[in-house]
């Protein structure tokens, strides 16, 4: 099967118009940011992509110290093991939250909202902001930072966890399109694999050259060979010589049949490669395979 990526699959959802119009919806009525991101892109939360992306982060995104902080809260969010739904707090007091999106259990990335305070801005939370700043040696507009963080989103927490609760309900319909697209993804090389496959199973037994099967199928023998790499995990020649040697354990059934025989017919021209090519997929020669499979029944 094809191998899938990840970050292709949320690439494909980000572009997705059932995405792009729940992310206007969604930022419309909440003015709040979402933002849909590859587990390994934590690195880049920080960039302002969003109309609504918090004044007083946009700021702080400025300078490389608070950065590194923010960033430590957002790597804390979307590790390896978030998941689940994930809520934190930055040092300034604002919420954050990452909502995994899965395919087949598997975590391929994050919705994420937050920027949010769940109370009130006071002045005295605001000079706790300002003294970690200063000890951090920042040189910012503290006056220009404090009207930011007053004029910052503020929602209470029930109704936060009401947002959260719709970011839930979006991504396990955002898994369910995931594997459909994962489903297509597979099955856009699907024609040709078949075809191939088709091919390999009527002549397994005969010589069979890569230029041969190409230009039966109409394409490049660079692009057949890519194709069916990814569409089976196995090089042309590593299917082939599998099939033969499936093909050849059923013939060591029949201890009648000398082995150079069943070589031949399965499609090996040297009795020395079959054996090869036998003890490389199976663990022991023809003779002992047939020997330890007669011997158990």
């Amino acid at each position: 099967m094809n191998k899938i990526e990840p970050a292709d699959l949320v690439q494909q959802l980000s572009r997705s118009r059932i995405y792009q119009d729940y992310k206007r919806t969604f930022e419309k009525t909440t003015k709040l940011p979402l933002e849909f991101s590859p587990i390994d892109m934590w690195r880049e939360v920080h960039h302002a992509r969003s109309k609504y992306t918090n004044s007083l982060c946009v700021i702080r995104a400025r300078t490389r110290q608070i950065c590194g902080a923010c960033l430590e809260v957002q790597r804390n969010l979307t590790d390896a093991d978030g998941a689940d739904t994930r809520t934190l707090r930055c040092f300034a007091g604002f919420a954050y939250t990452s909502v995994p999106v899965k395919w087949e259990k598997r975590v391929i990335g994050f919705l994420q909202t937050g920027q949010v305070l769940l109370r009130t801005p006071s002045t005295g939370q605001f000079r706790k902001i300002a003294t970690q700043l200063i000890s951090w040696d920042m040189k910012i507009d503290l006056a220009g930072l404090e009207d930011a963080y007053h004029r910052s989103r503020v929602v209470s927490p029930d109704q936060y966890y009401a947002i959260v609760r719709l970011l839930e309900i979006f991504a396990e319909h955002l898994s369910l399109i995931t594997n459909k697209i994962a489903l297509q993804q597979c099955n856009q090389d699907s024609l040709v694999i078949r075809r191939a496959k088709r091919y390999i199973a009527s002549r397994q037994f005969c010589p069979i050259k890569l230029e041969e099967i190409a230009r039966f199928l109409d394409v490049s023998t660079f692009h057949f060979c890519r194709q069916f790499k990814q569409a089976t995990g196995l090089t042309f020649v590593q299917y082939v010589n599998r099939a033969r040697i499936e093909r050849a354990k059923i013939l060591l059934n029949n201890k009648n049949v000398r082995v150079s025989k069943i070589a031949c017919e399965v499609g090996f021209r040297s009795h020395t490669h079959f054996n090869r090519i036998f003890r490389k997929l199976v663990g022991d020669s023809p003779t002992k395979y047939r020997f330890r499979v007669i011997e158990t029944i």
